[in-house]
């Protein structure tokens, strides 16, 4: 590979493109809340949530110093993040906190980078986490899952044109933002049928003596303040 292609790489990867008009950014929003807000729509969509979720748990699990186990992807769309080290400490309550909250982050950090003008980056670094993400993967319904994910993110960045991938982009970034704020409302509902006895927030609650309602209230603070503070950047206010 000569040196004026891995330039042209780099340009295209680490470039800025331009931003897409404001109707585009719009539409994709409509679209993002078409995936987030009907039951059926998102009994499918909740898939890729749980992807982010889970990737959560792994992510900080390794950045604090944990051994990561595996994890596991379910058709039911829940999933199971597997770590070994001290069961107590920072660490563990990192962990523990990390995944109800990683779907927003992660759109909030994706709606910095469209702002920005990094659409491509935002692309490729996406399908870079899918693919550390595809390592860990100990079920074959997870593999099929984060493959396919990947796939779509590979084949948008490379077959369609720019407007394609701003669209595509865009879109994605708000079903991160949106599609993280449903999940706590979902256990909220749960807990007050009494169900979801082992949830994030129980755990937390066990490692921290802080009552799991207060995480949860955090949980929600945190996905709606990403939501708003991700959809100001998106929308270019």
């Amino acid at each position: 590979m000569d040196t004026d292609h891995l330039t042209d790489i780099w340009s295209r990867v680490f470039g800025t493109q331009p931003d897409p008009s404001l109707w585009l950014v719009i539409v994709t929003a409509v679209l993002a809340l078409g995936a987030v807000v009907p039951r059926t729509a998102w009994r499918l969509s909740r898939n890729a949530v749980t992807i982010a979720h889970e990737g959560g748990h792994g992510l900080i699990a390794l950045l604090t110093g944990r051994r990561l186990d595996g994890i596991r992807l379910h058709s039911d769309t829940s999933g199971l993040t597997v770590s070994r080290g001290k069961p107590t400490g920072l660490g563990m309550v990192l962990t523990a906190a990390a995944g109800y909250i990683a779907p927003s982050l992660l759109g909030l950090a994706g709606a910095a980078l469209l702002a920005a003008g990094h659409i491509t980056a935002l692309l490729w670094g996406a399908t870079a986490l899918l693919l550390a993400m595809l390592i860990m993967i100990r079920n074959a319904y997870g593999v099929l899952t984060v493959v396919l994910t990947g796939a779509a993110f590979v084949l948008v960045s490379w077959l369609t044109t720019p407007d394609v991938q701003a669209a595509f982009a865009y879109a994605v970034v708000w079903f991160l933002l949106l599609g993280g704020v449903r999940p706590p409302f979902e256990l909220m509902g749960k807990r007050r049928r009494g169900g979801a006895v082992d949830s994030d927030p129980d755990q937390l609650a066990r490692l921290t003596h802080v009552p799991a309602a207060v995480w949860l209230g955090l949980f929600h603070v945190v996905t709606l303040c990403s939501l708003i503070g991700g959809g100001r950047w998106l929308l270019g206010l």
